[in-house]
């Protein structure tokens, strides 16, 4: 056994276990960080199949944006755990059976093998001349010109549902109270302080002469 298959072995284990743990963790922020864990090592083993592009992108997209997103909203709400728990075996025949096809359809795969011995090469056409290159530039290549336009409106789509909800979120509210950089920059000493004359609310108590002191005579 070489070491990219001693590797192999490795992340499939982990992977294995973090995804099982991702469905019988009690904590919700502990099953995110599992699945965030499943996701690293599904990254290392595309890493071992030469598709470097889909790793990084898992890791980028997945772990880097929707995760960590998920991770934060879990850790904002307050997840009523025991009512969630209470519908989990009324829905396990169904999760059993959707199991057993996904095994056997990753079975019927596995069992046939694969083997990648090489990085896989595409040929691109640029100019006259066709040259060979890899399947990240292969594809690099073919967004930014067969699928540019698509690629254009895909990118306005998310611009567009990024503005709204950033203006869905930012919604008035007289219970806040705002700070204003911009006036405390231009304020002054005499819009903070305001000197005012108050007349005596109780009359002045006269002035009392000193008493003198007694002295005993022992004469």
């Amino acid at each position: 056994m070489d070491v990219k298959t001693g590797l192999f072995y490795i992340f499939s284990t982990v992977l294995l276990l973090a995804a099982f743990r991702v469905i019988t963790a009690r904590n919700p922020v502990h099953a995110v960080l599992f699945l965030v864990l499943s996701f690293f090592q599904a990254s290392m083993i595309w890493m071992l199949l030469k598709a470097e592009f889909l790793a990084i992108t898992l890791v980028l997209v997945y772990v880097g944006a929707v995760m960590v997103l998920f991770l934060f909203v879990v850790m904002m709400l307050d997840i009523n755990v025991d009512g969630i728990r209470k519908g989990f075996w009324k829905h396990f025949p169904l999760a059993a059976v959707v199991a057993v096809v996904i095994i056997l359809e990753m079975s019927a795969v596995l069992m046939a093998g694969f083997q990648v011995s090489e990085a896989p090469v595409a040929a691109a056409t640029l100019g006259q001349a066709t040259v060979q290159v890899s399947n990240t530039k292969e594809l690099g290549i073919l967004l930014y010109t067969r699928y540019l336009y698509p690629l254009e409106i895909a990118a306005a789509i998310l611009l567009v549902g990024m503005i709204a909800a950033i203006a869905l979120t930012l919604r008035h509210r007289k219970d806040i109270k705002a700070i204003n950089p911009e006036e405390q920059v231009r304020v002054k000493w005499v819009d903070r302080l305001t000197v005012v004359k108050m007349d005596a609310t109780q009359p002045t108590l006269p002035t009392q002469p000193a008493e003198t002191p007694f002295v005993e005579n022992k004469a």
